[in-house]
This record gives C-alpha cells, structure tokens and sequence, in this order.
C-alpha cells in the first residue's frame, strides 16, 4: 500500500524530487486510468515515465526467474 504525498502535493513539485515509490505509485494509478484521462493526467503519466527512464527504470520488486524479492546472504 503506498504511504506518502498524494497527488496535489506532488503536481507542484519537478518530478526529479519524486521519490521512486511515488513514481511508481503514480505510473501503475495512470496507467491503468489511461483510457480515462484527459489531455492534462496524460501528459502527467509522459512526465513520469520520461523521469522513471532518466533514472534507469524502477526497481524490481517481484520475483522472477532470475531474482527473489530479497537478498539472501549466506
């Protein structure tokens, strides 16, 4: 679930101070209201996924076949 700013908040901040939960919160919300949204929430979602690719994308949080969702140390 994620905890932090909402959305009216973040609007007047430049996305490079987002935090990377609140890029991903926002992108997954967007995203899937995509067919919903006007001119003003798509160029919003373009921002943010613009800022997510200059960072070098999101952190993966699933597993995969390649990688658990944790560290194990041996």
């Amino acid at each position: 679930m994620y905890v932090g700013r909402d959305l009216a908040g973040l609007t007047m901040e430049p996305k490079q101070n987002w935090e990377e939960k609140e890029l991903g919160y926002f992108h997954t919300s967007l995203s899937q209201a995509a067919p919903y949204l006007n001119a003003e929430g798509v160029t919003l979602l373009r921002e943010i996924n613009k800022e997510i690719e200059r960072r070098g994308g999101l952190e993966e949080k699933e597993a995969s076949w390649t990688s658990g969702t944790h560290t194990v140390t041996d």
